[in-house]
């Protein structure tokens, strides 16, 4: 399938939005990579997440205690994958190409593929936002419709309610079905990707057979069939669940747009990053905890520009976003809460579900 182009012939938003960006970082003497902060974090939050394992699978818990635990475990996962994963495999959590590698493959602890994840995000998402055939991650047909130019079925009627189930769900389909879906396709969506050296199909099929063994055969040895099955089904589906809702709270939501492009030009009228923030959203940006949480997640807006630039800086950078949106006339949206963002999903899913 032919590659979306944008009309970037001239990009004056993008570029003034990049020179004020540019000229903060310059002017105060700051990389654009992680800091002591984003270090610390994830040093707790990777030292948390081992010692829930290591509790859960080797001094095994009572059964109510354990139940906590694996809620807490599936969230911590999810925590991982936000602040370590996510800068990592963009290339902004260090300066130094090796430390950002090692971290991104902190994936591939948690049962996934960067290699796969990279292509499905940082190329056909980042590039493609909610353009349909391109962004992977609008592509959840069947089951949920996001936007009007996709197949409705009688069920997505009932699409805002089913979707709590749905999304818990995707963390083991991630794992045990999409990754090898796209693995023997060499296919993400409709685009292919670059076919694996000798090195990632190892690394692919070490990861998979690792993950299988340290999550599923090792605790039950240690602790018992039933009990592993329904620990780890507790933490998937809640690590599923959180990040499912993170990613779809960005795009997913009244206001941000979806393009399906002219089959003959395969081209968007506007400027890339114009396009970025039409189908992007902030939400909960004045939440430390939020913003701690989703590793900057939430200023979604920001990513989806500065990829490159460590979440650390988002909430320095959105000052220069608004003020460069304002300047263009570029609707800047936001919501001011989680479940603000939450509700408006909701409410989106149910008007594509009916329309």
């Amino acid at each position: 399938m032919q590659r979306v182009s944008f009309n970037n012939k001239n990009s004056p938003f993008f570029k003034a939005l990049t020179e004020k960006v540019d000229d903060y970082f310059t002017a105060n003497n700051i990389r654009q990579t992680g800091n002591f902060r984003l270090y610390l974090k994830m040093i707790i939050l990777v030292f948390f997440t081992a010692s829930l394992y290591t509790v859960l699978v080797f001094f095994t818990p009572p059964v109510w205690l354990s139940i906590i635990l694996c809620i807490v475990f599936g969230v911590s996962l999810a925590a991982v994958g936000f602040n370590v994963m996510h800068d990592g495999a963009h290339g902004s959590f260090s300066s130094k190409p090796w430390i950002n590698e090692l971290m991104a493959h902190s994936l591939n602890a948690m049962g996934g593929s960067v290699y796969l994840w990279k292509y499905k995000h940082n190329v056909n998402h980042h590039s493609f936002t909610n353009i349909e055939g391109m962004d992977d991650d609008i592509d959840i047909k069947p089951w949920i419709r996001v936007h009007s130019d996709q197949k409705k079925y009688w069920f997505h009627r009932f699409q805002h309610i089913y979707w709590i189930v749905l999304y818990g769900v995707t963390y083991v389909l991630w794992v045990f079905v999409q990754d090898f879906t796209k693995y023997f396709r060499g296919k993400i969506g409709d685009l292919p990707f670059r076919k694996m050296d000798v090195k990632e199909h190892i690394i692919f099929w070490v990861t998979k057979l690792s993950f299988i063994g340290v999550y599923i055969i090792l605790p039950i040895f240690l602790v018992g069939v039933v009990e592993t099955l329904i620990g780890f089904l507790i933490v998937a589906f809640v690590c599923g669940f959180v990040i499912s809702v993170i990613f779809q709270l960005a795009h997913v939501v009244e206001g941000a747009s979806f393009s399906t492009p002219d089959m003959k030009a395969y081209k968007i009228n506007e400027e890339w990053a114009v396009h970025q923030v039409q189908t992007t959203a902030d939400f909960a940006t004045k939440s430390r905890i939020v913003s701690w949480f989703t590793g900057g997640l939430n200023f979604q807006v920001e990513h989806h520009l500065f990829p490159r630039i460590s979440h650390i800086h988002y909430p320095k950078i959105s000052q220069f976003v608004r003020e460069t949106c304002d300047q263009f006339g570029i609707t800047y949206l936001e919501f001011p809460t989680v479940m603000a963002a939450l509700r408006s999903h909701v409410v989106h899913l149910k008007q594509v579900g009916n329309s």
